[in-house]
């Protein structure tokens, strides 16, 4: 998989295939081959085609049955958004809580309870942000506080439209409150790193494009997994900074229940998304470089590959994300006060 070409290049397109009896398992051995539509945010792409493959081969195997997963990915909020207008998922694994909750709120799309569903708040991994700076970090970037500095410049996604570029956001506005004092302080440090931003994309993958693909900023603000990846895939060309803290993201997945019923779904589509915690799932999630959320195996197989950073949850520094939302991100908010397009 090559980042060159644009990563990779995965068709946004609805999904279709037979329906499936809600009959028990052995059910499906008599059914057609059925294909799923998994909604998902920028960076998860090489996670998802390694999955969908294990999985698909893990469910012919049970069951007899052929099935395919087609793959959408963007921005986060972008992506809950085009749910919302229509576009037919059987789960969304969006990059946070709050993107899934619009899906709630606009239209009953999932059910109020999805994230009581499956464990770990229906979060089967993890992830955090961290710094990538060019080979030898010519600008010496060690931490947050250098991102404000004067001829820095600073690439990370637009807030309004990704769900990474809020994680980034709020990682950023943390450190400045410990270390300055203070919600004022934190968005006097906001407004500047923004002021040092040349160009908001809507997606983190579009920003790691900008970055490394365009050769445009000094940092990129990104995903641990997308950092590691990059490194993986162009070597010596770019360095990974851990900054001192930062903030523990935690995408969640869940069926689309509308759709999942209306399509007769629901039984493989819940099986997909189970498949994620198993052995297997846990231990693709930590080879693609995120920190699986269940698996005792998989967490001390893939430790190594990760820096000691102190994190944070976005119920202690936020309140959840409901009130960063309205804080933050809303019409009229932290960014919208702080940020003036160039």
């Amino acid at each position: 998989m090559s980042l060159r070409r644009d990563f990779i290049k995965i068709p946004l397109a609805a999904a279709f295939g037979a329906s499936l009896l809600s009959a028990g398992l052995p059910a499906f051995a008599q059914q057609q081959p059925v294909t799923l539509l998994n909604v998902s945010y920028d960076p998860t792409r090489e996670l998802y085609v390694e999955f969908n493959q294990a999985f698909a081969k893990y469910w012919k195997g049970k069951t007899g049955q052929d099935v395919t997963v087609k793959q959408s990915h963007g921005g986060s909020g972008k992506q809950a958004r085009s749910i919302i207008d229509g576009l037919e998922a059987d789960v969304a694994t969006l990059a946070l809580a709050g993107d899934t909750d619009a899906l709630v709120k606009n239209g009953g799309w999932v059910k109020e309870d999805w994230q009581k569903r499956l464990p770990h708040n229906s979060s089967p991994y993890t992830s955090t942000i961290v710094l990538v700076v060019r080979q030898g970090n010519p600008k010496g970037i060690k931490d947050w506080d250098d991102l404000v500095k004067p001829g820095v410049s600073v690439i990370t996604p637009n807030p309004k439209t990704s769900g990474g570029a809020r994680w980034n956001y709020l990682a950023a506005w943390e450190f400045a409150k410990r270390k300055y004092g203070g919600d004022a302080k934190a968005k006097e440090f906001i407004a500047k790193l923004f002021g040092n931003v040349p160009v908001l994309d809507t997606g983190a993958r579009g920003s790691t494009i900008t970055f490394a693909q365009r050769g445009q900023g000094d940092v990129l603000i990104a995903w641990e997994n997308e950092a590691f990846l990059l490194e993986k895939e162009f070597g010596a060309r770019f360095d990974v900074v851990a900054p001192s803290v930062s903030i523990l993201a935690e995408p969640a997945v869940t069926v689309v229940d509308k759709v999942v019923d209306k399509r007769g779904t629901r039984a493989i589509a819940e099986e997909y998304l189970k498949y994620l915690y198993t052995e297997e799932g846990q231990d693709i999630i930590g080879k693609n470089f995120y920190r699986p959320a269940i698996s005792q195996k998989a967490q001390a197989k893939y430790a190594k590959q990760f820096p000691k950073i102190n994190l944070f949850t976005i119920d202690q520094a936020f309140g959840g994300w409901t009130k960063a939302d309205k804080e933050h991100f809303a019409d009229g908010g932290s960014f919208d006060q702080i940020y003036t397009r160039k």
